[in-house]
């Protein structure tokens, strides 16, 4: 539901580098029904409290350069993982498996980039660090600042009126 980028409603206000990283590709557009539904304040900071914990590997209550690292990375992984099995597949004309010389010539390569300093912008006492306090901290602020019509929830309009910022 929410888990589209790590931070989403935490870091995009700050351009997280997480955000980046997951959100390579353009959401897309809410159906009618996404468009009204309403996702409320709680789930929000549940779902952040979530990905903390998926990224604070240590389990000592703080997001080091080094678990942020590590976790886009990984991200970056599945990424490139993903990409290379769909330009493989669009190489394979012939759909037997194999790339030929011909084939592989077309081949065109990147490496996502991996920059955890931007997630590090919400470390507000600069100890390297992210705590759970700083990242709840930075997801309320971003969701009040999503939340125009100030009524406690977030909407899939105002979110992507957001992101379009």
């Amino acid at each position: 539901m929410i888990r589209s980028t790590l931070f989403a409603f935490a870091l995009v206000a700050s351009t997280s580098a997480v955000a980046q990283t997951k959100a390579q590709a353009p959401a897309p557009a809410p159906t009618a029904g996404e468009a009204d539904k309403k996702i409320p304040k709680a789930d929000v900071v549940a779902n952040a409290d979530k990905e903390f914990a998926e990224v604070d590997t240590n389990k000592d209550g703080k997001m080091s350069r080094t678990e942020i690292e590590t976790f886009q990375r990984g991200i970056a992984v599945e990424m490139a993982t993903a990409r290379n099995k769909a330009v493989f597949a669009a190489l394979d004309a012939d759909n037997n498996g194999q790339l030929s010389a011909a084939e592989f010539a077309k081949l065109n390569s990147g490496t996502p980039k991996v920059d955890p300093s931007n997630v590090l912008r919400i470390d507000t006492n600069k100890d390297g660090q992210v705590s759970l306090a700083e990242h709840r901290s930075a997801t309320l602020a971003t969701f009040t600042q999503f939340d125009t019509n100030k009524d406690g929830a977030l909407t899939a309009a105002e979110v992507k009126a957001a992101r379009d910022k």
